[in-house]
C-alpha cells in the first residue's frame, strides 16, 4: 500500500532507540514541515481548488501530531529545539522537475512518499518500543492511520489532477530515487534518515 521501494535498514530502529529523545525532537520538526509544505502547496496553486480544502485539513492534523510530539517530548524532561538536517527532504526534492504542471506532480509525490516512510518507521518504532515505553509505542501505533491516510491523500490529488497512467510511471520513479537516496545518507536517528 505505501509503494515504497526500499525498506528501512533494521539497523535505523536500534540507533533511533539510542537517541530516543533526538528521534522525538526531529519527529516533531517533520510535523512542524508536513504542516508547512500543504500550506506551501495552497498558497503556490490556489487556481486548483481540489487541493485547498483537503491540504488545509492536512495541515491542521500535522500541527496536532507536531503538539503530541511536544507534549512527549515535554514529558521526558527535554525540550524542543534546533537540529541539524539529515538532508533526506532535500535530496528527494531534487527529483522534482521544474516546469509546471510536472513540478506540481512530483511535489505531490514526494510528499506521499514522504508520509509512506514516516508510516513505515512508526510502526518499527511502536513494535521496538513496546516493551520499554509503552505510551511511547502506543503513541506511534495511534498515528500510523494518519500517516498512511496523509500518503494516499497526496497520490489521490496528483489522481485528481493529472492522468492515473502517468502519475503511476511518476510514482515509480520518485520511489527509485528516494530508494536510492535512503542508500547515500550516512546512518542517523532522524525519522528520516
Amino acid at each position: 500500500m505505501l509503494r515504497l521501494k526500499a525498506e528501512t535498514d533494521p539497523r535505523w530502529t536500534k540507533r533511533a532507540l539510542a537517541r530516543l529523545d533526538e528521534l522525538l525532537v526531529d519527529h516533531a520538526h517533520c510535523e512542524k514541515k508536513a504542516a508547512s509544505m500543504a500550506l506551501t502547496l495552497m498558497f503556490r496553486y490556489p487556481e486548483h481548488g481540489v487541493l485547498l480544502r483537503p491540504l488545509s485539513a492536512l495541515a491542521r492534523e500535522e500541527m496536532q501530531h507536531f503538539e503530541q510530539v511536544l507534549d512527549h517530548i515535554e514529558a521526558r524532561g527535554e525540550r524542543f529545539r534546533k537540529l541539524g538536517t539529515g538532508g533526506y527532504a532535500a535530496r528527494l526534492l531534487k527529483v522534482v522537475r521544474s516546469g509546471e504542471p510536472a513540478r506540481l506532480l512530483d511535489t505531490l509525490l514526494c510528499c506521499a512518499v514522504i508520509e509512506a516512510r514516516s508510516c513505515e518507521r512508526m510502526l518499527l518504532l511502536a513494535d521496538a518500543l513496546a516493551e520499554p515505553e509503552p505510551a511511547l509505542a502506543a503513541f506511534y501505533r495511534s498515528l500510523l492511520a494518519s500517516e498512511a491516510r496523509h500518503h494516499a491523500l497526496y497520490v489521490e490529488l496528483a489522481d485528481r489532477l493529472f492522468d492515473k497512467a502517468e502519475v503511476r510511471r511518476r510514482l515509480d520513479a520518485v520511489t527509485a530515487h528516494e530508494a536510492a537516496v535512503l542508500a547515500e545518507l550516512p546512518p542517523t536517528a532522524h525519522m528520516h534518515g
